[in-house]
């Protein structure tokens, strides 16, 4: 059965410009080997913290470098991929949080009906923590899927599963999709699809009517979900006496330091059973050791690490903050086709510019008949179980949150950056010369 390979990553960037040529070199770490590495046709980037509170809350220009840092690293790692090419097709951010799509150039004209949307769930509802999200169909004419894919930031700290809970609950109540465009494909000849000043731009500017917006848990879409979802190990902050106890590398299962054992106190996978958080979605198995925190000494040595230890912050559990969940729709069983089929799931390297190490997902999701892939879709409604009805006032909620990123975003960078404070100066000065000279005149 033909199916799209969907290739998702998700980074904190501990708001530092990532290195391209670093994150280039593993950026697909976690791609199959055998028989040889194949360029996925979806590429997904889903990255916290993106940049400084100040830059990520204007947004526009001042995000421009940092996505552009991305851009770079995929074009450095496709080299390796029988050089075949990609084009942005999208990149979207609310707050710190943000999400890069690249299609292979010569398939974007597969993509149809592009929608985002987008939440904060951070300090009076802003994106200091939030999520924004993208979906589209891929469609070959006769075969289509469509995919859902949503980058989130959580709330942080050990004891704070129950707000974490809430988040989501936010995340599916006020996350809207609406379109952004009726025709979003764009034949590149080598250069890259014109990039929205989204941050500044409507957050869900649309083309199309308002039943056009469809909720997160739809019936006919697949669904990824990719992020530092923040849920830890332990309610409770670590004792000095802990950090004696905090995994370390062996291949022997039956060693109390081997990852294994701290994976048991994973609190997103008690509250997914519990269904608490993330309803119905599921995540491959875990096979590598926590992805956060790792101290500032283990970053220092990040690109010459051999592997041999692994030193973490000693305030902090260590845990597995960043991860990857999909869900498949409903409609697949109806249609007669296969769910979507997990190929690698793993951790990438760790970075210097960093204390989480990246996580990946490769994954394919196969492409069903026209006509058979719209059966139980109800022409897009939503999950008859999704676990939230839409909030009623989310565009209101999130367009006054917005205008308070901007205040919070100018102040931040007029008083904490060097920038800011040159600009301050400047109008200091030209306020206490303009004094001045009127007071001449005056005195004149």
């Amino acid at each position: 059965m033909p199916s799209v390979n969907v290739y998702t990553v998700t980074f904190n960037c501990a708001r530092e410009p990532v290195q391209p040529e670093i994150f280039a070199r593993h950026l697909f770490d976690v791609l199959p080997k055998s028989p040889r590495l194949k360029a996925p046709d979806i590429l997904i980037l889903s990255l916290q913290e993106l940049a400084p509170i100040s830059y990520s809350f204007l947004g526009g220009s001042f995000l421009v470098s940092y996505f552009d840092r991305f851009r770079h690293a995929v074009r450095l790692a496709t080299a390796s991929l029988d050089d075949r090419r990609y084009v942005n097709l999208i990149t979207q951010s609310v707050g710190m949080t943000a999400i890069m799509a690249f299609v292979l150039e010569d398939q974007t004209g597969h993509i149809k009906s592009l929608a985002t949307g987008g939440v904060g769930v951070g300090l009076q509802e802003m994106g200091n923590k939030g999520a924004v999200g993208l979906r589209f169909t891929y469609s070959t004419g006769d075969e289509a899927m469509e995919l859902s894919v949503v980058a989130a930031h959580l709330a942080p700290m050990e004891d704070a599963p129950e707000q974490r809970n809430e988040d989501w609950k936010s995340i599916v109540q006020r996350l809207v999709f609406a379109p952004v465009d009726r025709n979003p494909t764009y034949k590149a000849r080598g250069e890259e699809r014109p990039q929205r000043d989204d941050a500044n731009a409507p957050l869900l500017e649309s083309s199309g009517s308002a039943a056009q917006e469809s909720q997160l848990y739809k019936q006919s879409s697949y669904f990824i979900l990719a992020g530092d979802l923040n849920y830890r190990t332990s309610r409770l902050r670590p004792a000095p006496s802990d950090f004696h106890t905090f995994p370390q590398p062996t291949d022997d299962v039956n060693d109390p330091r081997h990852f294994s054992h701290l994976l048991q106190h994973d609190q997103l996978s008690r509250e997914m059973k519990a269904q608490r958080t993330c309803h119905g979605l599921q995540e491959a198995e875990i096979k590598f050791p926590p992805t956060y925190k790792y101290s500032d000494n283990q970053r220092a040595v990040a690109d010459v690490d051999d592997g041999t230890v692994w030193d973490w912050a000693r305030h902090r559990w260590p845990s597995w903050c960043d991860r990857i969940l999909y869900l498949n729709p409903p409609s697949w069983k109806e249609s007669g086709s296969s769910p979507s089929h997990v190929h690698a799931y793993s951790a990438l390297p760790l970075l210097a510019t960093s204390d989480h190490r990246p996580v990946a997902l490769s994954l394919s999701i196969p492409l069903t008949t026209t006509s058979t892939s719209r059966e139980g879709a109800t022409d897009g409604n939503a999950y008859e179980d999704a676990p939230f009805d839409i909030d009623p006032k989310w565009r209101d909620k999130r367009n006054a949150a917005r205008r308070m990123e901007l205040v919070a975003g100018l102040l931040v960078y007029l008083g904490l950056t060097w920038e800011g404070n040159g600009i301050l100066l400047a109008i200091t000065i030209g306020a206490l010369g303009g004094w001045a000279v009127i007071r001449g005149v005056l005195d004149v």
